[in-house]
């Protein structure tokens, strides 16, 4: 996603390889915020791999010395909701970790042990918990970018039931989250980012859905017994920090979405 990035004079690319960072030159020694945003493995088929989930943790740990080599004070790592593992009900600051995939037991440790890290170099150490975010760069395959696809080429759609609550986040929101805590936050903590805000994923689908005109190309499976597990976010405390809660309904930012699509001619 390198072809993301504007062309600015602000902006200085150093090149290095994830699993080699120590080797990275060039870099500045008066640094601010360190910001570690990557992780291998993060398609479906990998995502329960062990041995490749556990190359993270050291990569992690490796980004906390290069944010020292960058003279940085604040070093802010990107958690999963898979930490979590499956919750029956809000997601808050005592909800105790429990993943069930390799990549969230990864993230999990990730976490933990580069806040040890942080603590002994005495840099501050923010971990957010990313949920569920979506918008015009989504990765492909997902539940949304499935259905938009389906619907601009006029296909039929298939979903489950649909009735566990969800929590979808804009894009650009989980962008302002992560920046206000690189300004804001001033000591150690792990972070939910999420928009606060949940429905059943159906009713996400039929917003979708009625933007689109395509309310009967929906294929929606019967209920089964309990719902299974969702996503419920209780934001609260990271909006004291920051104090700055998600504002982009998810309407808006859909159609923000779709647009997207249009514009790039898929279907």
């Amino acid at each position: 996603r390198m072809d993301r990035l504007p062309s600015s004079p602000l902006l200085h690319l150093v090149r290095a390889s994830l699993s080699d960072l120590s080797s990275a030159e060039g870099l500045p020694t008066d640094g601010g915020v360190f910001y570690h945003l990557a992780w291998s493995g993060t398609s479906k088929s990998a995502r329960d791999d062990p041995d490749l989930q556990a190359e993270n943790i050291v990569t992690t740990l490796s980004a906390v010395g290069l944010a020292r080599r960058c003279g940085c004070q604040k070093f802010i790592g990107a958690g999963s909701q898979a930490e979590y593992g499956p919750v029956d009900g809000v997601i808050d600051a005592s909800t105790r970790a429990a993943p069930r995939l390799a990549y969230g037991a990864a993230k999990y440790a990730a976490g933990l042990l580069s806040r040890k890290k942080c603590d002994a170099l005495g840099i501050t150490h923010i971990w957010g918990r990313v949920f569920s975010v979506y918008g015009p760069h989504d990765n492909a395959d997902t539940m949304l970018d499935y259905a938009i696809r389906r619907f601009l080429a006029g296909q039929e759609a298939h979903f489950s039931a649909g009735v566990q609550m969800w929590d979808y986040l804009y894009e650009r929101d989980a962008g302002k989250l992560f920046y206000l805590l690189g300004r804001l936050a001033g000591q150690s903590g792990a972070y939910r980012i999420a928009s606060g805000r949940s429905r059943p994923l159906r009713g996400y689908i039929d917003i979708l859905a009625d933007l689109l005109d395509a309310k009967d190309l929906c294929r929606f499976a019967p209920p089964e017994g309990t719902p299974p597990a969702g996503l419920r976010a209780d934001i609260s405390d990271l909006t004291a920090v920051v104090g700055y809660a998600p504002d982009t309904p998810f309407e808006e930012g859909i159609a923000e979405t779709i647009q997207s699509y249009r514009k790039r001619g898929a279907s």
